[in-house]
């Protein structure tokens, strides 16, 4: 059975960052890609950023210089870290990944099969 469980959002203050988690069960996470997505209230879910199996990174133009992905593969965990948040950031963020035959892309949700519960990011004063 495969699981995604997120942690570590919360709310912070314009500027501030958090380090998001991702941790996988039910399958090694090495030969799969990850995803982070976001959807805020009121809008469609988005890709954040995602890294392959190769370590090849993406990320949305909005969070580049800002947003960090990277991978433990020991821990099975995927990480993101949040850096210089505004408040457009707000939203709950999500960890994703794929069938083996699908090669999933940032830009297209739909491309990506299993999914976490999500965790929540406000950054507010």
């Amino acid at each position: 059975q495969v699981h995604l469980v997120e942690s570590g959002g919360g709310l912070v203050q314009p500027g501030g960052s958090l380090r998001l988690s991702c941790v996988a069960s039910g399958f090694t996470l090495e030969f799969c890609d990850i995803g982070w997505f976001r959807q805020a209230p009121g809008k469609e879910r988005e890709g954040v950023s995602s890294i392959s199996r190769d370590g090849t990174t993406s990320y949305a133009n909005s969070v580049k210089g800002r947003f960090t992905i990277s991978r433990d593969n020991a821990k099975n965990t995927v990480y993101l870290q949040v850096n210089s948040l505004k408040p457009e950031d707000t939203a709950v963020y999500f960890c994703a990944t794929h069938r083996p035959n699908i090669i999933p892309r940032l830009t297209r949700p739909a491309s990506w099969d299993y999914w976490g519960q999500g965790t929540q990011v406000t950054v507010s004063s």
